[in-house]
């Protein structure tokens, strides 16, 4: 029996570990039983223990097994078996990458013995020169203190990577404990009166812990595996950062439970829980004032002198081009960094471009002169699903914006690459073109309000039967229209082209479409340019795909 992703199956971890493909899974975690006599739903966690460690050892085994080459294990577990599980999983051929202490402050209470407040995360790969670790992704990082007490300008506006004490709610601490200053993870573990408890299991874990983990360790379109699903924290996050994703418990309550989680939440949601340090950080008497932030992230002060240096650099730089052309424009970009670098500006390229947005939106840079390449939204055809595809899984594992992302050279990348991969042969300026081109579109009040007219006409028509994906290449689908690509009951993409036939042609022959595991798609044969994005604007807001941007979400 071949496992369907994005399920929970009930049963032995063990037994169905096995029946996933060897080497398929990009990165599994487990928060097994820590065989401390838990009261659980049907597991027994009072084994002697020989017989927890030969479990262990059998289940850890197959984990190894599932994982591709590059794959990587993150295991959680308490004192009693940290250090055997440890050195079991290097016997069978685990390398160590880091030895996490999740501190918070919610811990258990005893009384023979000092209160348990942390848990061990051990971060395993199966090859120690090639495994995934995203620490560029902003979303991973945490903001220096420079960042966030000192305003000060020489400080990245990347941050850092955290350090390997994850510290939950800090605030709660005695001093002299852990100060709230220090760069960690803030983090709550989830106690019985917090919002997103979910009632049914005593040991859930938060969703912002899992989603740094699953940022740092797999990539959007990955295989995540949970062998242990509990509450099914694991499984939502994997869903809202838009991996794949499956899960195995033993209890068939649980699984019930886990199921009406998954159902009850979508890809791109927000994590439930505080994500960021600065809402906790303390007031500092000493040093400069305390940078201001919005939605989470520092808002750096642009004075008047840096303000005409970047000015000064845009004039130089772009060629009489405009600001978002600059953007896209791979050449033009770097030469406006290289001059704001000659000319030692405070800050970084991911500073510089928001400033210079920042400067647009005030209506102080010259206007465009040079008009450059014009791409027509037909000329995007070939490649416009591949850019927003790409667009759609940085969003989400960057929690960033359009803008945001375009002035991020590392997110820039990202979408440049994952573009290049759903739709191989174009240029970045193109790629990034098509994603302005998507969002002006779907801002634009014209297109706004024909979709809406449109929106009671295209609820009353028959929704088209499925047809098998390679089906779909025969002549009669040589034609424009609307189509819906489907993964398994689940609709993954909704696109508008001019020829159904050549897109799905050039679907089955691409690796990264094919990750998904597209099996059928429905097809809307509509002419109108101005009906297709209709049709397709309101196909998106009913089933919410994955690989849809947010802009025809919110339309």
């Amino acid at each position: 029996m071949t496992l369907q992703p994005n399920r929970i199956y009930q049963g032995n971890c063990i037994e169905k570990l096995r029946q996933l493909k060897a080497g398929s899974v990009d990165l599994v975690f487990a928060d097994p039983p820590f065989n401390i006599g838990y009261s659980y739903d049907v597991y027994d966690d009072q084994r002697t223990t020989t017989d927890y460690l030969e479990f262990c050892e059998a289940w850890i085994r197959e984990v190894h097994t599932a994982l591709k080459p590059n794959g990587t294990f993150w295991l959680a577990i308490g004192d009693e078996y940290a250090a055997e599980l440890k050195v079991l999983s290097q016997q069978l051929g685990f390398h160590s990458r880091s030895w996490v202490i999740w501190y918070y402050t919610f811990g258990v209470n005893c009384v023979r013995g000092f209160s348990r407040s942390h848990t061990h995360l051990f971060h395993f790969v199966k090859d120690p020169d090639d495994f995934t670790f995203n620490g560029e992704n902003p979303a991973v990082r945490v903001a220096s203190a420079r960042q966030l007490v000192y305003a000060d300008s020489r400080a990245s506006t990347k941050g850092r990577l955290p350090d390997n004490t994850w510290i939950l709610r800090p605030q709660d601490a005695p001093p002299p404990g852990f100060s709230p200053s220090h760069d960690t993870w803030f983090y709550s573990r989830v106690a019985g009166t917090f919002k997103e408890r979910e009632g049914f299991h005593g040991c859930q874990m938060p969703e912002q812990l899992l989603g740094r983990i699953i940022r740092v360790s797999s990539n959007p379109g990955d295989l995540v595996v949970d062998p242990f699903g509990g509450s099914g924290t694991t499984l939502a996050v994997a869903k809202k950062l838009g991996r794949r994703w499956n899960g195995f418990e033993l209890s068939r309550e649980y699984v019930a439970r886990i199921e009406d989680r998954i159902n009850a939440c979508e890809v791109g949601q927000d994590l439930d829980g505080p994500a960021d340090p600065q809402k906790s950080a303390p007031k500092t008497s000493r040093g400069k004032k305390r940078t201001k932030f919005k939605n989470g992230k520092p808002v750096i002060s642009l004075d008047a002198e840096t303000e005409a240096a970047v000015i000064e650099a845009f004039v130089a730089a772009s060629d009489g081009h405009s600001t978002d052309y600059l953007l896209c424009d791979p050449k033009l970009s770097k030469r406006f960094l290289a001059v704001c670098r000659e000319r030692k500006l405070p800050g970084d390229a991911r500073m510089w471009n928001s400033f210079l947005l920042r400067i647009r939106k005030s209506g102080k840079l010259p206007k465009s002169t040079n008009p450059g390449r014009k791409l027509s939204y037909a000329d995007m055809d070939p490649y416009r699903d591949g850019s927003e595809a790409a667009m759609r899984l940085v969003s989400i594992d960057y929690g960033m914006t359009l803008d945001e992302m375009l002035c991020s050279p590392q997110a820039t990348s990202e979408f440049d690459l994952l573009a290049g991969l759903f739709a191989p042969g174009y240029s970045s300026f193109e790629y990034r073109w098509a994603a302005l081109a998507l969002r002006k579109r779907a801002g634009t009040r014209r297109y706004r309000k024909l979709a809406a007219e449109q929106y009671e006409h295209w609820k009353q028509q028959r929704t088209p039967n499925r047809v098998a994906i390679r089906q779909c290449v025969k002549e009669k689908y040589d034609c424009p229209g609307v189509y819906a690509v489907l993964q398994g009951d689940a609709v993954l993409y909704v696109g508008e082209t001019q020829s159904v036939r050549d897109r799905v042609e050039k679907l089955l022959t691409t690796e990264a479409w094919m990750n998904f595991a597209p099996n059928a798609l429905r097809f809307w044969s509509v002419q109108s340019e101005q009906q297709q994005f209709g049709l397709r604007s309101f196909l998106v807001n009913q089933d919410k795909p994955l690989l849809n941007s947010e802009y025809l979400h919110n339309i």
